[in-house]
């Protein structure tokens, strides 16, 4: 499968690497309660300065220390299907928008459930993380932290994903995997988070997410 092509712009620079948690920490991950509380209700963006108002979205950011070879804890990715509208092809957390009268860590799980058949039944709620927005698609997306106790089979939905997969948080924050560069557009510079996988690229608004999961200091 090609790798994404990065649309970077002409003016960027790279920044220092990040601190990561240690590996106590990556294992606690999936056992200590909820790293911020779940809301009830759909978000309301603080601030806006997009032309059109962003969707609210919902992620399900599942983790495990129960798959078949060990290697500590692993966070469900998914790659976009490549005939989507927004995001085509690129990695992912499966999600997507939250319906009305939905809270985030619904929408959340019934997305997963649809993009890869993971059961509710099977997730476990741990919180959420700091909510991030896009630009392209114009959406306030909810990270949502959940945990899966055993291996649970995964059935991927060719209408939205192209393929479903585990990745070890060691692997993540393994030395030159991560970086960071800052994309010049205008008078304005925006950081934008890079994770070099050996099989892709994990960037954007994902890659954010993960460095919120992973890091200790920006």
């Amino acid at each position: 499968m090609p790798r994404q092509v990065i649309p970077r712009p002409t003016a960027w620079a790279p920044s220092p690497p990040l601190t990561w948690r240690d590996t106590a920490d990556l294992v606690r991950l999936v056992s200590e309660p909820p790293v911020v509380p779940l809301v009830a209700a759909v978000p309301e963006p603080a601030v806006w300065r997009g032309a059109v108002q962003p969707r609210p979205s919902a992620v399900l950011v599942t983790l495990t220390e129960h798959l078949p070879g060990g290697d500590g804890v692993h966070v469900l990715l998914t790659r976009r299907a490549a005939h989507l509208r927004f995001h085509a092809g690129e990695v992912s957390f499966p999600g997507g928008r939250i319906d009305p009268g939905e809270t985030p860590a619904g929408a959340a799980v019934r997305e997963a459930f649809e993009e890869v058949a993971l059961d509710p039944g099977a997730v476990e709620l741990r919180g959420e993380l700091p909510h991030h927005q896009t630009l392209s698609s114009a959406s306030h997306i909810v990270p949502v932290v959940a945990t899966v106790a055993e291996p649970v089979e995964l059935l991927v939905n060719p209408a939205e994903v192209d393929a479903a997969f585990w990745v070890p948080l060691r692997q993540l924050t393994a030395p030159g995997v991560h970086h960071r560069e800052y994309w010049t557009f205008g008078e304005q510079q925006l950081p934008v988070e890079f994770f070099e996988l050996d099989h892709d690229i994990v960037w954007g608004a994902t890659a954010r997410v993960l460095v919120s999961l992973l890091a200790l200091d920006e």
